[in-house]
């Protein structure tokens, strides 16, 4: 009788375990900010928008690389929940400027220990010298990716907004 015997695995490729850990994060993060009613691409937004107040939506959708439609229905999103508001351009009337509400920055400030807390929890198996390696190489790679510094690629394939109504 002849026993066939499986092949022991082979090593996990970096690009492989790239995508592995990327997955997990990005899930174990999702469910952290669902807890404060919130989702990634809100607490990305939220981010860029608290980073450079009055920010227009238009220069807002040409940093993610998405068209202008699409930054309108995320950012409606945000202000039915009271996180962003939508002031009038002073230099020119047909623009919006975003800016974060008190309940915005609040929110904000309640990711960021959020944030943290998972980093810790992510990394915990590293040295802060081997997080700050870890840190230095990531960062290359994404360079020479040439990804935008600050802007997750998931906005690119959101869901298309559902269309406004008219009248």
């Amino acid at each position: 009788m002849s026993t066939h015997r499986q092949p022991p695995p082979a090593p996990a490729s970096p690009a492989f375990l790239l995508a592995q850990v990327g997955g997990h994060a990005a899930a174990r993060f999702a469910e952290r900010t669902a807890e404060l009613g919130l989702n990634p691409p809100d607490v990305g937004l939220l981010r860029m928008i608290a980073t450079r107040p009055g920010l227009s939506q238009r220069a807002l959708a040409e940093e993610l690389g998405v068209v202008p439609s699409r930054v309108v229905a995320l950012i409606d999103g945000l202000e039915k929940k009271g996180l962003v508001e939508r002031r009038r351009s002073t230099e020119d009337r047909r623009h919006h400027e975003l800016h974060l509400s008190p309940v915005g920055l609040q929110a904000l400030h309640a990711v960021r220990e959020v944030a943290t807390a998972h980093e810790a929890d992510l990394l915990a198996a590293l040295t802060p010298a081997q997080r700050a390696q870890l840190t230095e190489l990531l960062a290359l790679v994404a360079g020479q990716q040439g990804l935008t510094p600050g802007v997750h690629p998931g906005y690119r394939t959101l869901p298309k907004p559902a269309p406004r109504p008219k009248g």
